[in-house]
């Protein structure tokens, strides 16, 4: 697609993906549903049945994409280049399918990721620290790992009776059965649908800061773990509110209604900047991505090589 006049042989100029804003100064997500996306001449627009907009590839995070999408190749390169994750998801997001590729092209925060998982030191050092996080007084560090599951069944526990008095919904307990969808209460389809939002959310800040989603700490076995391991932090704070009050108030698309809220609630609690701060705590490093541009190292058990280079020297 085209403006009037322009040009047809040159509509995208790539971007320096160092002058584009962070992902945490992002936007929070755009969920879409029966719409097509081209690229124009001024970046990538969406069509819908109720109408067309231009979608703001260079501050969007994620990009949920859900059934009935369509999306060109040139429209899906110009969204990666602006460092938007896009992600494929099932009916009213409760399902995550595929994703597509993050704003970073180091693999610095990885390779420290896997090295703090791989050893079982480092590693439960991290799970320690993710299970505090949600403990504003803290944790008593002489705790065994089953003694800090027990206190964090315990919070969950009285976080949901919490939210069903507060909102004045009844809650028996906690059900998500996929082949039985329609016939989950409303609440549990509220926190259902809001969790795959999390979900969604953290998976783009994860593949956005450079790590994976699979090699994950308190969570393993599934290519999501790590997703899990971060959406968790915030799950109770950021979910429950929305989910309950959804739930409370009559009216129908509940799920839509949900999706709605939590982007709000979300950027209220600057969650996207919280969540890439949380991230390089939890597993260090600074705050700066290595130039794309440049030619990555040659390994070498005595120190990594220069790459980008010949060393066949002058004798070759």
């Amino acid at each position: 697609m085209t403006e009037p006049g322009m040009s047809n042989a040159i509509i995208w100029q790539r971007q320096n993906l160092r002058e584009l804003p962070k992902f945490r100064d992002g936007t929070t997500y755009l969920y879409l549903e029966h719409t097509r996306l081209e690229q124009d001449g001024r970046g990538v627009r969406a069509y819908h049945p109720e109408g067309m907009v231009t979608l703001p590839a260079a501050s969007l995070s994620v990009l949920l994409l859900g059934p009935g999408c369509s999306v060109s190749h040139e429209a899906v390169k110009a969204l990666s280049d602006t460092g938007c994750s896009l992600l494929w998801v099932g009916e009213g997001g409760v399902r995550l399918y595929a994703s597509g590729l993050g704003e970073t092209r180091s693999a610095a925060r990885l390779q420290r990721q896997a090295l703090l998982w791989a050893n079982p030191q480092s590693r439960l050092r991290v799970v320690r620290q993710m299970y505090a996080m949600r403990f504003p007084e803290g944790l008593p560090p002489d705790l065994t790992l089953e003694q800090i599951r027990g206190r964090e069944g315990a919070r969950v526990r009285d976080a949901y009776a919490r939210s069903s008095q507060a909102y004045g919904v009844r809650w028996d307990t906690r059900q998500y059965k996929q082949q039985d969808w329609h016939r989950a209460t409303p609440v549990n389809k509220a926190i259902s649908a809001g969790n795959a939002c999390l979900y969604g959310l953290a998976h783009a800040a994860i593949l956005s800061m450079g790590y994976s989603p699979a090699l994950g700490f308190i969570h393993t076995g599934k290519m999501l773990s790590f997703v899990y391991d971060v959406a968790d932090l915030y799950k109770l704070e950021v979910v429950l509110p929305v989910a309950f009050r959804e739930a409370a108030t009559p009216g129908d698309d509940l799920e839509r209604r949900v999706r709605t809220g939590l982007r709000d609630h979300m950027t209220k609690l600057r969650l996207l900047e919280r969540m890439a701060a949380d991230l390089l705590r939890l597993l260090g490093g600074d705050d700066t991505d290595p130039n794309s541009t440049a030619p990555g190292d040659l390994w070498d058990p005595e120190g990594h090589a220069a790459g980008g280079v010949n060393h066949a020297g002058h004798d070759s």
